[in-house]
């Protein structure tokens, strides 16, 4: 039986392996110019020029506005989470990234370790800096959008800066702009220096702080993800690695496998809002839950972005679309299986 139907099949597919369908029979053949070689070579200048042309379109002059905003709401983003985490008690992992909005940490076993620490252990809690909640992403800053691909030996020939500011000096925001002029405060550390000798800030400003900063938060994320239907950005599938232009970049960087001596080539595909902007997502403790979350409840704990908490805990207004993500009205657990 098995046989007999390989052959029917071996029957009907023969003429189309072989280009002998008849008139009138159907087939997926595709068919070439013979001359296809000569084709081509007319067809190339025509293509590259198209290239070269495309680079009159932009900056598109509709998207400056946005690009401005979204400098804007940056920083006033890193000026509110600088200002609310001298009030606000932040803490992190001293072995892993993990973060959490409270004085003395949680009690959930999520701890990934370092290098030969055990896995799944409880976290061991320091203070928290700014890096540590807004995560910084840096990429190489180019003089043209549609210049040269950067190659491996030219990486130390090029400026990093902020992923977002390249986003918005790409879309037409000038480098004398006062924006660009400002040091990276996320990679300074005299920011992260100032924090123990500052001021205590008064309890009727915090909300209203805290509101700026949400405000501020919601903007950028809104003003990156108009930017990136516009100009494109590329990360890395197998790291955190993003560069803002038509394709990536050569440098081999990424030493995602472990039969490379050295580092490798990235893996680009197209960057979204996370890429550019990554959320943090951490814990969030809610009213209804016990001082110290435990590791018996973390089914019923609800997650947040850690510039959402710590504006949740200073008293802002959230929109409704982290509610689900927070699980505000959810159960704190069952009792049994918390004393368990």
């Amino acid at each position: 039986m098995a046989f007999s139907r390989f052959k029917n099949w071996h029957n009907f597919l023969s003429p189309m392996l072989h280009g002998n369908l008849k008139r009138g029979d159907t087939g997926t053949r595709r068919w070439y110019s013979k001359n296809s070689v000569e084709d081509w070579n007319k067809l190339r200048p025509m293509i590259k020029k198209r290239i070269e042309n495309r680079a009159k379109h932009y900056p598109v002059k509709a998207m400056i506005p946005v690009a401005k905003q979204v400098l804007q709401a940056r920083s006033a983003l890193i000026d509110g989470v600088f200002a609310l985490l001298k009030v606000v008690p932040v803490v992190t992992c001293k072995f892993c990234p993990e973060v959490y909005i409270g004085e003395t940490g949680h009690l959930i076993k999520t701890c990934c370790g370092y290098k030969d620490r055990k896995k799944n252990q409880v976290h061991q809690w320091i203070n928290a800096r700014l890096n540590d909640i807004l995560v910084p992403v840096e990429t190489f800053h180019l003089e043209d959008m549609f210049q040269d691909v950067i190659k491996h030996h030219q990486r130390f020939d090029f400026e990093r800066i902020p992923a977002v500011v390249e986003l918005c000096w790409q879309a037409g925001v000038h480098p004398r702009d006062f924006d660009l002029q400002l040091p990276n405060c996320l990679s300074d550390p005299v920011v992260d220096a100032a924090f123990n000798d500052a001021d205590i800030i008064p309890a009727n400003e915090l909300r209203s702080i805290a509101n700026r900063t949400i405000w501020a938060w919601e903007t950028l994320r809104e003003g990156v993800g108009k930017l990136l239907l516009v100009y494109p950005s590329k990360v890395c599938k197998y790291c955190s690695e993003v560069h803002v232009g038509p394709s990536g970049h050569k440098a081999r960087l990424c030493g995602v496998f472990k039969y490379q001596s050295w580092r490798g080539a990235h893996f680009w595909e197209k960057a979204g809002v996370d890429d550019l902007v990554p959320p943090k997502i951490v814990w969030s403790r809610r009213p209804q839950d016990p001082p110290a979350l435990l590791d018996a409840g973390r089914d019923f704990y609800g997650h947040a972005p850690a510039v959402v908490d710590l504006c949740s805990k200073a008293g802002a207004v959230l929109p409704a679309k982290y509610f689900c993500m927070m699980k505000a009205q959810g159960l704190p657990g069952r009792p049994e299986k918390l004393a368990a």
